[in-house]
């Protein structure tokens, strides 16, 4: 069944939609979350053109939010996700308001109507404790996976890249051999290949972690250059290949392309954790676990600062504040620890 629509509607979404590619450059990813949004408040409305915008319809679209549920869980949608949802739909609305033919139908002070209320808001931007694996189960769950068969082999070199790197999934499902550096031991995270954030290109180099990781991962890019004959252009960490015998389609043997997206990747790392016995912890956390683990090894802000630079962050703060958790209760047990003169001298300001 055709999904119902107002063809005035889509006119204006694909303009709005090509200016935030070209003008404000976002990614499609962000693009199709922008789609859904506006999807959603035209489910609200019954797909009334936006031209007949009127302040009511935000506070029922609000309403409806309050009563969506997730298609997986079936729960009540986040107070993130509303928050995030309502924000994206009065980033439109503002922009509408200055576009010829609506300037006279919505003013600037209609858009304030999608605000949130304070509230929900305060909740939904509360900073929560995030669990991430330590160093010790991260290794605990590595030297658990098998590595007989050639997939076995690939998956835990793909754990093991992950904590030599903490790159983001993205980039590691696009990643191509030619971008790997053994002799210097670092990884060239080309954007115009890899799928990194932004579209950022960057040098990591391996963090010092504990030397199985590395010896994996060498074995395993030796093997495929060596052993399978694969060249610069090949990707990688390739995904299976489907080939027909004797009337069926079997993945028995490794093809040369990447994974068109990051979804295996992260099966695989969870399943790592699961199969120990320990919560399905994605490959994303493992950053916060890098950072941890490189507040306790450097010793001074430069040291840090190229730590930080390793993670692909241009600024040290947007590691510390992101991937460098403190509780309230490692807060008080900090500063109760502290005595005059004790903080590092590399650290102070």
């Amino acid at each position: 069944m055709a999904r119902k629509y107002c063809e005035e509607n889509e006119r204006i979404k694909r303009k709005y939609l090509a200016y935030l590619k070209q003008a404000k450059g976002q990614d499609q990813k962000s693009l199709d979350k922008v789609a859904a949004a506006l999807v959603q408040f035209e489910l609200s409305t019954n797909f009334k053109p936006f031209k007949n915008f009127h302040i009511d319809q935000a506070g029922k679209f609000k309403n409806y939010l309050e009563k969506q549920r997730h298609p997986k869980t079936g729960k009540k949608l986040s107070y993130a996700t509303t928050d995030a949802t309502l924000r994206v739909v009065k980033a439109f609305f503002h922009w509408l308001a200055g576009q010829s033919g609506y300037k006279s139908r919505i003013s600037y002070a209609d858009v304030e109507y999608f605000n949130n209320n304070r509230k929900h808001a305060r909740i939904a931007h509360a900073q929560r404790d995030v669990v991430f694996p330590t160093m010790e189960q991260a290794l605990h769950a590595f030297q658990a996976m098998p590595d007989r068969a050639i997939f076995e082999k690939r998956d835990k070199a793909i754990f093991a890249f992950f904590m030599l790197t903490g790159s983001r999934d993205g980039a590691v499902a696009s990643l191509k051999l030619k971008h790997i550096n053994l002799f210097d031991g670092c990884v060239y995270m080309d954007a115009r290949d890899v799928n990194t954030k932004n579209s950022k290109t960057f040098l990591t180099y391996f963090f010092p972690v504990d030397a199985t990781y590395l010896e994996c991962f060498t074995e395993w890019v030796e093997n495929l250059r060596k052993d399978l004959l694969f060249g610069d252009a090949d990707a990688l960490f390739p995904k299976a290949e489907r080939r027909l015998v004797n009337g069926q389609f079997v993945f028995d043997r490794l093809s040369r392309e990447n994974y068109a997206n990051a979804s295996a990747i992260r099966d695989i790392v969870r399943g790592a954790f699961t199969s120990v016995q320990l919560p399905p912890y994605t490959p994303h956390l493992f950053r916060k676990t890098l950072a941890m683990h490189g507040d306790k090894v450097c010793s001074t802000l430069e040291q840090m600062k190229a730590w930080s630079m390793n993670l692909g962050h241009e600024n040290l703060v947007t590691t510390v504040s992101a991937y460098m958790p403190v509780n309230q209760q490692r807060q008080g047990e900090l500063i109760k620890g502290l005595s005059v003169g004790a903080c590092p001298q590399g650290y102070r300001v």
